[in-house]
């Protein structure tokens, strides 16, 4: 929820600093529209569980966030596109008055999503006068605050796919999303072992340090502080399906010893047998994807696990799951870039293992630590509506790492915190393994 003060300067006081914030909210919220293209209006208004929001509303509550922190506060005389939007589409800001039940947003068949674009047109046309109007000693608090919407916006962005995802699935005709479709590689490197010294070590985003290559960071990745890491050794890239599925083959969704008491508990009730969008046939694993049905291939990292899988399957290993510290101790030596979002296929794919690793540390898939969501030493929550946007999660919650296959590009950084519940699944989650030395 953070920007280094210089950058916030840099772009506010740069002579074309106006046209640049321009192109940048364009196209985020061109990139939002582009991620539905290929979609019905009826895909988009289907909930095919409480976790998962139509798309429709994603287009929605992403123009709300505009039209509330940025319209209502910064722009004289701005009229509500439709007050009774406010209801629909506010998510979980208590501050700001009671919402639609999210649960039952799939009962939203109103306003059609004609009548959605035409929102968030008129919020677009809105922002844009707002942003080459408001005088220069505005310019640079404007600017923090449509920086967190895009922020906010691209974080959306991977709810759709996700989302759209189990939607499709939950179809029996399981229509694929696209056509693209990763080129399968049949076998992937060994693994690989990296040691860490560790020691007392510094973890977390500091916006006020001029030489962070960080331009943003949300107020969960703050404040940077002192923790101590035991040596230990990280796994140079995520387990693989066909790694998963030796665990699977051996019973470890039978044998409760490898499995945490709540986790083995959900693997009861809900019959887990193997990671979510997995099917047997005819005696051959196959597994959905956005581009459709096909088989497992092994040597592409395994996704859509929960944690309680993850942490089972490193106790069968005799490895354990990284802690956050950990992770990111090597995630900043490595360029956050990877299989993410723009390459299109929106599925984890084999890592090449080449080069200088950790491999895969960014994109493919979301990884699992050891690390319960809480604040960080000393942290505090903005005030106002926006302190809600993280600090009340943090509970019941497990941190994972990285970014997947649906992260915008520039929206991932070694600090980023992602958090879900231990028994979400939805989410292109995986595994990295780590041990101590």
């Amino acid at each position: 929820m953070l920007e280094t003060m210089q950058d916030v300067i840099e772009l506010a006081t740069a002579p074309d600093a106006r046209e640049r914030l321009v192109r940048r909210f364009m196209r985020v919220r061109g990139r939002t529209v582009g991620l539905v293209a290929p979609l019905t209006p009826e895909d988009q208004m289907i909930q095919s569980m409480p976790d998962v929001s139509p798309s429709k509303w994603h287009l929605a509550h992403t123009t709300w966030f505009f039209e509330i922190f940025v319209l209502s506060r910064y722009a004289p005389g701005y009229t509500a596109f439709d007050e009774r939007y406010g209801y629909l589409f506010n998510s979980y800001y208590n501050k700001l008055g009671n919402r639609h039940p999210r649960p039952q947003r799939g009962m939203l068949s109103r306003p059609s999503w004609d009548e959605v674009q035409r929102y968030r047109d008129h919020v677009n046309a809105a922002c844009l006068r707002l942003i080459r109007q408001i005088p220069d000693d505005g310019l640079t608090e404007l600017t923090d605050v449509i920086i967190l919407g895009l922020n906010h916006e691209q974080q959306h962005q991977e709810l759709i796919v996700t989302d759209i995802k189990h939607v499709l699935w939950s179809n029996p005709l399981m229509p694929a999303y696209h056509a693209h479709a990763n080129s399968p590689v049949p076998t992937t490197a060994p693994q690989k072992w990296f040691e860490h010294r560790g020691g007392l070590v510094q973890i977390g985003c500091d916006p006020n340090d001029p030489s962070s290559r960080t331009p943003f960071c949300f107020d969960s990745e703050t404040p940077r502080h002192d923790t101590y890491v035991r040596p230990f050794r990280l796994a140079g890239r995520p387990v693989t399906c066909g790694e998963y599925r030796e665990f699977i083959e051996s019973g470890g969704y039978d044998k409760p010893e490898y499995w945490l008491s709540d986790g083995w508990a959900e693997v009861e009730a809900q019959e887990w047998r193997a990671p979510l969008y997995w099917h047997k046939q005819h005696g051959e694993w196959l597994v959905y994807t956005l581009a459709g049905v096909k088989p497992v291939v092994d040597s592409e990292p395994v996704c859509h696990v929960s944690f309680y899988e993850a942490a089972a399957y490193a106790a069968w290993a005799g490895k354990r799951l990284p802690t956050e510290a950990e992770w990111e101790l090597f995630g900043r030596t490595q360029m956050a870039d990877g299989n993410m979002q723009e390459c299109g296929t929106l599925h984890p794919a084999s890592s090449p293992c080449a080069g200088l690793g950790p491999w895969q540390m960014y994109g493919d898939v979301w990884e699992w630590t050891a690390s319960p969501y809480t604040p960080y030493p000393g942290y505090k929550a903005p005030p106002g509506a926006v302190g809600e946007y993280n600090g009340k999660f943090m509970c019941n919650q497990m941190v994972l790492r990285g970014g997947s296959c649906a992260t915008p590009g520039d929206h991932i950084r070694a600090t980023y915190r992602n958090f879900f519940p231990p028994n979400a699944r939805w989410q292109f989650s995986g595994i990295r393994l780590a041990e101590d030395l």
